[in-house]
Formats: structure tokens, sequence, C-alpha cells
């Protein structure tokens, strides 16, 4: 077997160094700010903040268009809001403001339930252009970036917490020389995601095969799923970003703990 891949039984992490050490008093903990919904949904950012409670952050900000208050107001006080454009997601005003929760900030999850739109689409593209510390993507933030890839998989500090179709289309994008095809066997597969963090900066995170699989720098952990997930990523990607966050220095040792805590 590959000395650069790792495998991981379910609930038994790799590096259990990182749970001795994980800090006890929240001031310590980190500061997450989460960004995602549109006028239809709030469900993944919500869901990303109640995760990352249970991942045991310090502290996490939630940032929603406001299009959402009248809706989620009461149901979310934890929620603060930005300037929505008129289809009731993101406006390009938000930057500023992102940008400077982003300082307070230890890093910051792209949650998803954007929607569809140009113009958020521009302004995830510049927040991330600007904004130079920890990012984690998941769901339809991803897609944002999925035709024109590079930039991203190109910038440090940036985690994808992505389905394989996802992962599939990117590497497409890229022009990546091999193709990341639904048939690839297990072996074949490690050794695409090594090649392919090898080339890129990214760090991924995705499901196939029955097993969750992280890839950063060229390392490989893959983790047996106990029983098929159909709903993850939300989840996966918010204990992700945590984990991530108070452990800077190690990207992969870091999301491969993730990806086992309950």
């Amino acid at each position: 077997m590959q000395d650069y891949w790792h495998k991981q039984a379910p609930g038994k992490p790799l590096f259990p160094e990182l749970e001795w050490s994980r800090p006890e008093n929240k001031a310590h903990a980190g500061k997450l700010l989460i960004v995602g919904g549109h006028a239809q949904s709030f469900a993944a950012p919500a869901e990303a903040y109640g995760e990352a409670m249970k991942a045991r952050v310090g502290t996490a900000r939630v940032v929603l268009p406001d299009a959402l208050h009248k809706t989620v107001g009461q149901l979310f006080p934890a929620a603060e809001f930005c300037t929505s454009n008129p289809s009731g997601g993101f406006a390009q005003q938000c930057l500023g403001e992102l940008l400077a929760i982003g300082q307070w900030a230890d890093g910051v999850l792209l949650a998803g339930d954007f929607g569809r739109n140009s113009e958020t689409a521009i302004l995830l593209e510049k927040f991330l252009d600007k904004y130079s510390g920890q990012a984690t993507l998941t769901k339809d933030a991803v897609d944002y970036f999925t035709a024109t890839p590079l930039p991203l998989l190109r910038r440090e500090n940036v985690t994808l917490v992505l389905s394989f179709a996802q992962l599939q289309k990117l590497a497409m994008g890229a022009k990546f020389t091999k193709a990341f095809t639904f048939d690839l066997g297990l072996l074949q597969l490690v050794e695409l995601l090594h090649d392919f963090t090898e080339q890129f900066s990214v760090n991924i995170v995705t499901k196939h095969l029955e097993n969750i699989f992280v890839a950063a720098h060229g390392q490989i952990s893959s983790t047996k799923l106990e029983q098929d997930i159909a709903i993850w990523r939300t989840k996966t990607a918010a204990h992700a970003a945590v984990w991530w966050l108070q452990n800077p220095g190690k990207s992969f040792e870091a999301l491969s703990t993730a990806v086992v805590e309950k």
C-alpha cells in the first residue's frame, strides 16, 4: 500500500493526540464565521451553526442575507444579516462587512443554500480573493467555482467538502489530466486524490465507495462508513472547519479526525 494512504476505522481517529490537546476553555477554542442562505432557505447555515457548537468551537457568528430577516429573526437569534439583492441572495455590498468579520474569525465556512445568483457568485469570488484565512466550502458554495476552478484550487487555506460529482466537475474544469469517474476502484481513487492534492493547494473531503476520503498535500485518509449517509456534507464541513481552525498547522490530521467525530 502507498505510504501516503492511511486507513482509519470508524470512531478510532488516526491522530488521537489532537483530541487530547483540544482547548478546554471556549475562549481558546476558535472563532468561526458561517455564511450562507438565501430568501428561500437557511437550513444549511443553521445546521452548520448547530454542528459547530457540537464540535466545540469557541464562538460562531452566522451571516445571512437580510431577505431572511422577517422569517429568521426570532427563530434563529444567533443570525446576523447583510444586504440582499432583489433575488434574495447576498448582494455585492456585503463584501466589506464579510471581510471585516473575517478579520475577527479564525476561519470561514461557506455553508451553502446560496441559491443560484450571478451577483452572489461575484461576491463569493471577491471574498475568497481578498480574504486570506482558512475557508471551508460545501454544498452549492462549491458549485459557484466549478466552471472556473483554478483560482480556488490554487488558493492556500481552502478545504472543499464536496460530493464526488462536484469533484468530478472541478477536475474537469481545471483540466486535470485524469478523470474522476464513478467506476474507479478504491486504489485508483486514492492515487488520483494524491495526485490532485499534490498539484493543487486545496484540501478535499469527499464520500465514495462507502468511505469518506480526506486528501491534503498528497496525504490520503479513508474512513470506512458503518452505514451509508445520504445527507452528510453540512455536518462534516462544520466539524472539519472547527477541527482545522483549532489545528491550523495540521490540516490533514485535523480533517481526518473531524470525519470520525460523532
